[in-house]
């Protein structure tokens, strides 16, 4: 069963709750639109259903509510930025905004962040750079649940990848995905469902194929894309560590088996080489290419021939990236937001701890 929210009620209630844990005005605003932002675009795995881990991180001193974010080493086009263990829905704003305003100087921007914590979604901060015709770029590591091919050690996290790009008439391609087969909120979801899991989505601690939503409570892991040697997995976990090496290693993070676990009952990991999770973000001023509108207009056309593609008999017509999401914004801003019972229940526990409705 599902009970349905406008999006200004899951504002205003996680602004509350964001705003009694410590943070300013600023960041509790910041923090909010970038979670919710998962709900509006059909990720429920990453909205409100995670805003108690984030306020049980805070409570085992994991995240600081008010911190000072800082560029600690900079060039004219790249910077790393210091997230003083602040909420990564703040950091991962703050670090986009300040690759945005290199690629204005100088026609691209790179931004590699340190100490930082879970952002939400990577779309809603590679999507910060489409009103400034630029494409975006985000990244992130995350906790190590997913074991490399042909290993049974958890070494991995579902480590995302998100790429906007702007056009002109038709909306903008917005690829925004794990590098695993699917993302542990996947599992979450069906855990709440209490359903199994499809085949090459996890594997047992021996490395059998499982179908068991829990399987990662026992000791499994998550598969990289492709699920198997002879499906490709070898590629999902190749992106994966790209990922973990330009958001940690680049930056002075924590990667691979040390990168803080989301969960704050798990205990965080033994001589660890970084400063908390790591992020990644570009930007590129289309401009400092060729002009804009020119690239919006061939954008429009490459769209519009992909949706004009033959299809396989019986299916729909091809689908561009990022038009699913943006379809599903449009009608949960309309129509309101769908929580399964379980997330709402949970979410007026936790505004019962601090006297906030819900």
């Amino acid at each position: 069963m599902e009970q349905n929210f406008t999006y200004q009620q899951l504002y205003d209630f996680c602004h509350a709750i964001f705003s009694r844990v410590g943070c300013n005005e600023t960041d509790a605003d910041t923090a909010s639109k970038a979670l919710i932002s998962a709900d509006l675009r059909g990720v429920d795995s990453h909205g409100v259903a995670r805003l108690t881990g984030y306020v049980r991180l805070w409570e085992a001193n994991r995240i600081n509510a008010t911190p000072e974010l800082k560029v600690i080493h900079e060039t004219p086009s790249t910077a790393v930025v210091d997230g003083d263990s602040g909420l990564g829905l703040v950091v991962a704003p703050y670090a986009m905004q300040v690759a945005i305003d290199k690629a204005k100087n100088a026609g691209t921007g790179w931004v590699s962040v340190q100490n930082s914590n879970h952002f939400g979604i990577a779309g809603y901060h590679a999507m910060m750079a489409l009103p400034h015709d630029m494409i975006g770029i985000a990244m992130t590591n995350a906790s190590p649940l997913v074991s490399p091919t042909f290993s049974t050690e958890r070494l991995l996290g579902t480590n995302p990848i998100a790429v906007a790009i702007p056009a002109g008439k038709q909306p903008p391609f917005v690829a925004d995905f794990a590098t695993t087969t699917a993302a542990n909120g996947k599992l979450e979801i069906l855990q709440r469902k209490n359903k199994p899991v499809p085949d090459g989505w996890v594997q047992t601690k021996n490395g059998s194929p499982s179908n068991n939503a829990h399987e990662l409570k026992e000791g499994g892991a998550l598969l990289p894309l492709g699920g198997d040697r002879e499906h490709g997995s070898h590629k999902g976990y190749m992106l994966g560590s790209i990922v973990d090496i330009f958001s940690a290693i680049l930056s002075g993070a924590n990667y691979g088996p040390w990168v803080p676990p989301f969960p704050a009952y798990v205990p965080m990991p033994e001589n660890m080489p970084g400063k908390g999770i790591g992020h990644f973000f570009g930007a590129m001023r289309i401009d400092a290419f060729r002009p804009a509108q020119d690239f919006k207009d061939n954008m429009d056309q490459w769209i519009t021939r992909f949706k004009q593609s033959a299809t396989v008999e019986g299916e729909h017509a091809v689908i561009i990236p990022g038009e699913p999401e943006a379809a599903m914004e449009k009608e949960r801003m309309e129509k309101g937001i769908d929580l399964l019972n379980v997330v709402v229940e949970d979410l007026r526990g936790l505004g019962n701890r601090f006297g906030i409705g819900f």
